[in-house]
């Protein structure tokens, strides 16, 4: 009789390990470990990878990249303009490390707001067959309202980009 646990084996190729965190969160030890120890563990622990969402749906919901359970900002940045806690009330990660620190996120913002601007003109562009210029400027007048919500985007991507290069660790 076997003893041993039936526990899946770990991946190997890091593309399917990052693909597989970023859709379906952190692998999980609780199971591992409950079956060794005979012990459930609960969700009291606020860094227990087993209740945390997936990296995908994180990012989506504006979550803290360390814990994955506080937001980043006091209310969606799909609502509105919301202010930016200082620190996660969970796990105390501070998400403007230094002064500049969002130097980076201008950066992605601009690289999206270029590429939704050029989605918006060939999607006009197929639909009404007007000249570049027109459809270049309707573009733009269109991708004006979703500037605060892709500039706050933005800075939830360079945390979490940050934060995968260059974590900053619990106390």
């Amino acid at each position: 009789m076997n003893l041993e646990p039936n526990l899946p084996r770990s991946r190997t190729n890091s593309r399917t390990r990052f693909f597989g965190t970023l859709l379906y969160g952190p692998p999980s030890e609780a199971g591992r470990s409950s079956l060794i120890s005979g012990t459930v563990e609960g969700a009291a622990d606020p860094m227990d990878t087993a209740t945390n969402p997936s990296m995908l749906r994180s990012i989506l919901e504006q979550r803290c990249p360390r814990c994955r359970l506080a937001g980043i900002f006091r209310a969606s940045i799909f609502r509105g303009f919301p202010k930016m806690h200082q620190r996660c009330p969970v796990c105390d990660l501070k998400f403007e490390r230094e002064p500049g620190y969002f130097l980076g996120a201008m950066y992605i913002s601009y690289v999206l707001g270029v590429a939704l601007i050029v989605f918006i003109a060939i999607l006009l562009w197929a639909i009404t067959r007007c000249g570049l210029i027109k459809v270049t400027i309707c573009a733009i007048v269109l991708f004006l309202p979703l500037a605060p919500t892709l500039t706050l985007f933005s800075r939830v991507l360079w945390i979490y980009l940050d934060q995968s290069v260059d974590p900053e660790r619990l106390r």
